[in-house]
């Protein structure tokens, strides 16, 4: 059980890997989360539900190095197993609470950035397969750290490149911005949100990523009159909000 199908670096520190816990990927919903262990001492990381397949039994998560936990987690390789994997937990996005009718109304912006491109990627493929198409941004601090963009395109549309002579390539759903100007937007993510708000009217943003960026872009959206959602990821101990050390007061 909870054996590692397949592996990929999306980065130098980032891994996607395919996990075999085949109750979990039946179960499975976008926005929602799992536990996982190592081994039996290991500690217990919450991780993105990416992606899940409910016919082979397995889902994708994707992990940055960061601590010693994470980067046990990205030295396995396919065909080790992890001690224990738990899920899914969690709420899954709201979105699914509006009829097909509700979502079609919708004009949805999603706003990644760096690893956030992991949770944002199965809500964006939930709303493909119901017919519905949003756009969405992925900031990095450059190329090599962008990550799940061909995925994306294929679920939310075509990509877009600026370039500092204003030049620009064929234009789509999917929004690529990097601080350094390596690749797509050059610049900070609410700069390229504030130029795509001259396009048309967005009803609703989700915005994940880092806590800065998710400061600044919800700023962003609020001045602009846009109903946001962003993900706090507080630090969990059960992961089901039973023990309350991960809730947030707003």
């Amino acid at each position: 059980m909870y054996e590692i199908k397949s592996k990929r670096w999306l980065s130098g520190a980032v891994t996607e890997m395919r996990v075999y816990a085949p109750r979990i990927a039946e179960s499975a919903l976008p926005g929602q989360f799992l536990i996982v262990r190592v081994d039996e001492e290991g500690e217990r990381i919450p991780l993105t539900i990416c992606d899940y397949d409910a016919e082979e039994g397995t889902v994708t998560i994707v992990t940055q190095n960061v601590g010693l936990s994470s980067q046990k987690i990205n030295s396995l390789e396919v065909g080790d197993r992890f001690a224990d994997v738990v899920g899914p937990l969690g709420r899954p996005t709201d979105l699914m609470e509006l009829s097909d009718e509700q979502l079609r109304a919708e004009r949805i912006l999603f706003v990644a950035g760096g690893v956030g491109a992991a949770p944002v990627y199965p809500q964006v493929k939930w709303l493909h397969e119901h017919g519905v198409e949003a756009d969405v941004i992925v900031g990095a601090r450059n190329r090599e750290m962008l990550i799940i963009t061909d995925e994306l395109r294929k679920v939310a549309g075509n990509l877009y490149l600026s370039t500092d002579d204003g030049s620009a390539g064929f234009h789509g759903n999917v929004y690529l911005c990097t601080d350094d100007g390596s690749e797509g937007f050059h610049g900070m993510v609410p700069a390229l949100m504030e130029q795509l708000y001259d396009k048309g009217r967005y009803t609703r943003c989700v915005i994940i990523g880092p806590m800065i960026m998710m400061k600044f872009a919800s700023l962003s959206t609020k001045k602009a009159g846009i109903p946001t959602v962003v993900s706090l990821n507080a630090l969990m101990v059960d992961g089901t909000g039973m023990c309350g050390a991960c809730r947030v007061t707003v």
